[in-house]
């Protein structure tokens, strides 16, 4: 059993010291109560955790974050791809690091959490010399501080596994930002036309309009992975670039698929790819290799996409169309799903969940006529000689 011991500090105050044993029988000591009651306290909670198996050695929670982290980053590096895990080695050293990586990780309460969400999500303002309002310092957005939450509650996850933690102090703020979701634009048969037309790479544009291929799943394409007699594409490979370095790996659910190709595109592919060998890609750089993600503004992409007159959209939205216009052709949710290489037609439905609204028209109008014809009462009734209606 612990036992409670008064003693009194260097400036004269008076505190209460409790010695107790680990599970491995070695003593120990916590000091530094203000009360005989707060020692009690948690005296009675060390005999409760010691029974339930929970117990968790103060000593081991005393390393600095920062020292944990290196582990962490090192087995995240390993487990993710590339881009994945530089956006969040970016907020391990950009958001998490300058204000977390000296702490120890006792010192970590869900207080001090939620006070650094609220310092990230704050925007500074000063007032400069000629009276002008000037932004000091910007609000993160909602992605970057979510990001940045979930590597401090992942490095944390990682300390109460370790038994350094016996629970995670980051679980439970309640200032999280919500993400808005991002309006979707939808391009119609003609709009990609006009698109393509305008564009550098006119059928890697309808491709990606008519195929639903993810950017880097286009772009890795190899003449291999085309069958232009049953019109089919294996969908293999994803290139990721993480600044000027494509890393190859599978697609983003982990698995190939095969999608369908419109016959009209199989014509453009086949005069593409003439001449080429199985190996070589199908959308090519100006120098054999991967092609580039175009640029913001100065981009072929986004130049293309002024010189069309078409809505404003990023390659990502070509995906999207491709979604729009397969449904508007009829096609259902389950060839949707293999489609575009989601886990499940339920995720399809949840995405774009938007686009078939006409549906519930469609079902709407179906059952009214249903109804009417079941129930409307015959003009005239049978008559009574003959059987036969009157007219």
């Amino acid at each position: 059993m612990a036992t409670i011991e008064k003693y009194t500090t260097k400036t004269g105050e008076t505190r209460y010291m409790v010695r107790y044993r680990k599970p491995d029988h070695r003593q120990t000591k916590k000091r530094g109560f203000a009360t005989k009651r707060d020692a009690e306290a948690y005296a009675a909670t060390v005999e409760v955790q010691k029974l339930s198996g929970s117990y968790v050695s103060p000593t081991l929670g005393r390393i600095r974050v920062s020292q944990l982290a290196d582990e962490w980053l090192d087995r995240k590096q390993i487990d993710l791809k590339p881009s994945s895990y530089k956006s969040i080695a970016t907020a391990w050293h950009v958001h998490v690091k300058p204000y977390w990586g000296r702490k120890r990780l006792t010192d970590i309460d869900v207080g001090a959490v939620e006070a650094w969400i609220a310092e990230m999500r704050r925007e500074v303002v000063d007032v400069d010399q000629d009276g002008n309002r000037v932004v000091t310092k910007k609000a993160a957005g909602a992605t970057v501080v979510l990001r940045a939450y979930g590597v401090l509650a992942g490095l944390l996850d990682a300390a109460v596994k370790a038994r350094r933690l016996s629970s995670n102090p980051a679980r439970t703020p309640e200032n999280l930002p919500r993400k808005q979701p991002k309006r979707r634009v939808y391009l119609n048969h003609s709009q990609v036309e006009a698109l393509a037309a305008a564009a550098k790479y006119p059928t890697l544009i309808r491709f990606l309009a008519y195929t639903g291929l993810r950017w880097g799943e286009a772009i890795a394409l190899r003449v291999e992975h085309l069958d232009l007699v049953r019109k089919r594409v294996e969908v293999a490979e994803n290139a990721v670039q993480v600044a000027q370095v494509h890393h190859v790996g599978t697609p983003k659910s982990g698995e190939a698929r095969v999608s369908a190709i419109p016959e009209f595109l199989v014509f453009e592919l086949r005069a593409l790819i003439d001449g080429r060998p199985p190996g070589a890609l199908v959308f090519a750089g100006d120098n054999g290799g991967y092609l580039l993600r175009p640029k913001s503004e100065r981009g072929w992409f986004d130049r293309a996409v002024i010189r069309s007159g078409v809505p404003t959209v990023t390659l990502h939205d070509l995906r999207h169309t491709a979604a729009s216009l397969a449904i508007s052709a009829g096609v259902n949710v389950k060839a949707l799903q293999r489609m575009l290489g989601h886990a499940s037609a339920a995720m399809t439905l949840d995405v774009y969940s938007d686009l078939f609204d006409d549906d519930l028209d469609a079902i709407g109008i179906a059952l009214d006529q249903a109804r009417s014809l079941a129930t409307v009462p015959k003009m005239c009734p049978p008559d009574a000689q003959t059987g036969t209606s009157r007219t």
